[in-house]
């Protein structure tokens, strides 16, 4: 059976004019966690040490673990259910970036959470998600370690944000200047019709 066939034969698959079901309960799941986690991670950064910023970091960790999850679901839902193309008036140069664009978010909601795990592991704190699982610490404790695991992992974060604001701001500027189908295709309940 040929990808195209599977595609096809799912009835929450993505269609050649917008995403289906799955895929967009997955990307807004994620939206959503994604700016809960920056507002956490934030919290975090501002609160003395004490009970108030173990507890806002023990979420933070716990919806780090989440979205790691979702992000390697919503991979493999991708290979098995190919998104749609680009729309037609799209350059090479746009369909490129937004590639680009698209990947660099993904290697980051993969990896930023295993860099905070690391730098947690070598400071000495034990990653739980939801206090339901622990999950083993990947080094020893290295106070020195920690802090530069800690640094990448807010770098990594600042440029998350970055990346994210190019993202919005192009679905923004393809739906009220180009006009076109980049955003209402992800939009949930938006018209089905059109080309992509």
């Amino acid at each position: 059976m040929t990808k195209q066939r599977f595609t096809t034969a799912l009835p929450s698959g993505d269609g050649p004019a917008r995403y289906g079901p799955v895929a967009l309960g997955l990307h807004w799941l994620t939206v959503v966690l994604v700016f809960t986690q920056i507002a956490l991670g934030f919290q975090g950064a501002l609160l003395p040490p004490g009970f108030d910023k173990l507890v806002v970091l023990a979420r933070h960790k716990s919806l780090g673990i989440t979205i790691f999850g979702l992000t390697a679901v919503r991979l493999v839902w991708r290979a098995a259910n190919p998104p749609p193309e680009p729309p037609a008036a799209m350059s090479r140069l746009e369909r490129r970036a937004a590639r680009i664009s698209h990947g660099a978010l993904y290697v980051l909601l993969l990896t930023m959470p295993i860099a905070g795990w690391l730098g947690s592991s070598a400071s000495g704190i034990s990653v739980s998600w939801f206090d339901v699982v622990t999950l083993p610490d990947l080094l020893g404790p290295n106070k020195a370690l920690a802090h530069l695991l800690f640094g990448i992992h807010a770098l990594m974060a600042w440029l998350l944000i970055a990346i994210l604001s190019l993202h919005i701001g192009a679905a923004l500027w393809h739906h009220f200047v180009r006009r076109d189908t980049v955003l209402r295709r992800m939009l949930p309940g938006a018209h089905r019709g059109g080309s992509p």
